[in-house]
């Protein structure tokens, strides 16, 4: 799949993908966080494949008004906030329109947290293994805090896996976390982490918090650990 477009037909079979290549290598205790919205549709077939417990990381860009997928910065669930001075300079952001960006990001962290978390306990028990799983990475630094985050609620060992990302951004992160998945690394100078799907939209809190539901029902899939089956 290196270097190839449009190689998932969505997001639920690149979590497909992502399963079979994480089948069998998970610790048990393992628990799959979601970073919404995107990364919903993708970590929750991961999770239902190999039957382990969904929740969610949330963290969001920091974007300029003008373009809400380009992203200099983000902001984590528990206040950090990362902002790269050298993409937001690249971009035209002055200080204040930054300083206006980074409370957007943060107001909408906070709204996703009441909603997708809302009476749910602590993210992570001392020691977890926290698999993180969005939709693809570009730049990483949304991940990247994500991962410094989840390290930070307690987690002993963190998995980003995902099904593409940016050869530069994929080697970036993976120094910083224990292991990195990604089915579809690609280099150059133009990338999209759309361009990896044959059918991609954007998803809202309503949709998100949709997919979490009825994976937290009682009578969803059984949990069957990390042996559980795979994906071919």
């Amino acid at each position: 799949m290196r270097d190839r477009r449009r190689v998932f037909e969505d997001r639920r079979h690149a979590g497909a993908v992502l399963a079979g290549m994480l089948a069998g290598k998970l610790p048990a205790g393992s628990r799959i966080l979601a970073i919404p919205a995107g990364g919903l549709p993708v970590a929750a077939t991961v999770a239902e494949t190999l039957g382990l417990p969904l929740d969610v990381a949330v963290v969001s860009k920091v974007t300029p008004s003008w373009n809400t997928e380009v992203g200099y910065g983000a902001v984590a669930f528990d206040g950090r906030v990362r902002v790269d001075a050298g993409r937001r300079s690249a971009l035209g952001v002055d200080e204040p329109g930054a300083r206006k960006d980074v409370d957007r990001a943060v107001a909408k962290v906070r709204r996703r947290v009441e909603r997708l978390r809302a009476g749910r306990g602590p993210l992570v028990a001392p020691g977890d293994t926290a698999v993180l799983v969005d939709d693809g990475l570009a730049s990483g630094i949304t991940m990247a805090l994500a991962a410094e985050a989840v390290r930070g609620a307690g987690a002993g060992c963190i998995i980003v896996a995902v099904p593409t990302g940016h050869e530069s951004a994929v080697t970036r992160l993976a120094a910083a976390v224990d292991e990195v998945y990604c089915a579809n690394v690609r280099s150059g100078r133009s990338f999209a982490v759309a361009d990896a799907y044959e059918n991609w939209s954007d998803l809202d809190d309503a949709m998100a918090l949709e997919i979490l539901d009825r994976a937290r029902r009682p009578d969803g899939p059984p949990v069957r650990g990390p042996g559980g089956p795979g994906v071919p």
